[in-house]
């Protein structure tokens, strides 16, 4: 949106020699030492507290990590587990980055974004624990719909919004997909990490170490095409955002009510859903689980699918240029090439 303009400062647009000096009257730049001095107190401020943010979260997944890091020490064959939960995820963000129609993002933004969302994820583990401790709701509906949904998307969105958002390889509205679901794919590599770490520390000593590993990466492989969707979701309406910067905040909580709803629906559900199947189907339970998500994630995939290809066939559209018709020649007229 053009930077709206005072009324002196339209009036003397009109001037033809735009000789009159309008700061202080109705523009202003850093120009006298307090005008300095008032400009450096602002970004030292603005960016230290993006500082103290990032120490803080830094410090928080330091403090969680020293689990998943016990127990690859411990036994280093469970970092493979680590890795291989994260693979179907990582494939999803692969896929969204390759329908980037539009220039490709530059791989340190890519790389920031995902470490970002490694550090900010500790602030929805605070969350979600504070939650349940102190306000008493965990485990029900409106612990996944107000707290778990909105919480895990929100922190996700502001990986992005920190550092590639600003950056001007922002340059797409399809680039805040790109980069929400890198988001995406960081969030569910330090959450797989946790669950994984929580589970075996928790298991029995005397349990093979193989199938409790196998078995929790499993289903933490499952959950992780969800985290890249639903954030991807939110980005998309991020970039349409910044785009749109007269209805930015609008466009930017719609993005986040969606994923939220989505995310916390899947959370709900998959607790449910799954025996329901089991007793009317001739089903195993593991089945079901396993049909039910993948059956979700197609679904909620196929909305970001159909976004996403929009935007690309209208890209295609705008960009192609309109057949210029020529004259039929004569046999007098050279061959025109």
């Amino acid at each position: 949106m053009q930077r709206r303009r005072d009324p002196v400062e339209r009036a003397e647009e009109r001037n033809k020699d735009g000789s009159t000096d309008l700061y202080d009257v109705s523009t202003w730049e850093p120009r006298s030492t307090v005008d300095l001095v008032a400009y450096t107190l602002y970004n030292g401020a603005s960016y230290g507290f993006r500082a103290l943010v990032l120490l803080i979260a830094l410090a928080i997944t330091l403090v969680l990590l020293i689990s998943p890091i016990a127990v690859v020490l411990e036994d280093p064959f469970v970092s493979v587990f680590f890795g291989l939960s994260v693979v179907p995820a990582g494939l999803l963000a692969a896929y969204i980055w390759y329908t980037d129609i539009t220039t490709s993002e530059p791989l340190t933004l890519l790389v920031v974004t995902f470490l970002l969302a490694v550090l900010f994820a500790t602030f929805a583990a605070l969350a979600n624990s504070f939650s349940r401790a102190v306000i008493g709701i965990g485990g029900g509906i409106l612990f996944y719909y107000l707290i778990v949904g909105p919480v895990e998307e929100t922190v996700k969105l502001l990986a992005v919004q920190t550092f590639a958002y600003r950056s001007d390889s922002f340059d797409a509205v399809i680039d805040g997909a790109v980069y929400g679901a890198v988001a995406g794919l960081g969030f569910a590599a330090i959450e797989n990490a946790l669950y994984i770490s929580r589970v075996i520390g928790e298991a029995n000593p005397e349990a093979n170490l193989f199938v409790t590993a196998s078995g929790i990466a499993t289903v933490r492989a499952l959950a992780g095409p969800g985290h890249v969707i639903y954030s991807a979701i939110a980005g998309y309406y991020l970039g349409l955002a910044k785009f749109n910067s007269e209805y930015a905040g609008p466009i930017v909580i719609k993005g986040l009510l969606v994923a939220a709803f989505v995310h916390g629906t899947y959370n709900v559900t998959v607790g449910i859903v799954p025996g329901i199947l089991t007793g009317l189907l001739p089903i195993g339970f593991g089945f079901a689980f396993v049909s039910y998500v993948v059956v979700y994630d197609l679904a909620i995939g196929y909305y970001l699918y159909r976004k996403l290809s929009r935007y690309r066939n209208t890209y295609r559209a705008v960009r192609s240029e309109p057949e210029v018709s020529r004259p039929e020649l004569t046999e007098f007229d050279p061959p025109q090439r």
